[in-house]
């Protein structure tokens, strides 16, 4: 096939652990994604713009997570307890780099559900799903210095702190620097 490149198709998983269930979100998960996403804590560590309107959560959950899987770079994902099938969190991949078999995941809670270890317990899921079973080599948080919460959640996850990536990044407040955090398939063993 002359002048065609193949793009990966970022792989359906689900992954339970002993409080929750990560598994890609659908239409019917919009509401919950819409109070993920409005909550004043959250919207200030997302990386958009001051100017930018809210996340439309049916959005968020179909059209714009379809993309994200069909173009290779990631997917969405629900964070279910599993107590109460309630999806209390989303989880997202991107910057996905196929030959280096690497991926970014990025994560926000509804308030009710922060505090209780859910994230760190999502993520590190995720993370091994990824590794173990998809044959990625890296996994890479990035936190604000400022997001404490999410320096816990990376912590709690098992990743480890490699450096600061300088005014690499933008929050509503504007540029901030990163902190890498890594998982790598050499943790695992």
């Amino acid at each position: 096939m002359i002048g065609q490149v193949a793009v990966r198709r970022f792989p359906a998983l689900t992954v339970s652990t002993p409080r929750t269930e990560v598994r890609a979100l659908t239409g019917a998960d919009a509401p919950a994604a819409d109070e993920v996403f409005a909550d004043r804590q959250t919207r200030r560590w997302l990386p958009l713009a001051d100017t930018s309107g809210q996340i439309d959560g049916l959005a968020w959950c179909t059209d714009l997570a379809r993309q994200r899987r069909d173009s290779g770079d990631g997917d969405h994902y629900a964070v279910v307890r599993r107590e109460d099938d309630l999806v209390v969190g989303c989880l997202w991949t991107r910057r996905t780099d196929w030959g280096a078999r690497c991926t970014e995941v990025s994560y926000a809670m509804a308030a009710h559900a922060r505090g209780f270890g859910l994230a760190a317990e999502a993520v590190d899921a995720l993370a091994i799903a990824l590794i173990l079973e998809h044959g990625f080599q890296r996994v890479e948080l990035r936190v604000a210095p400022g997001n404490l919460a999410s320096r816990r959640v990376a912590e709690k996850a098992g990743f480890s702190y490699e450096g600061l990536l300088r005014n690499a990044g933008f929050v509503r407040g504007g540029r901030v620097d990163l902190e890498v955090w890594s998982l790598v398939s050499a943790d695992l063993r």
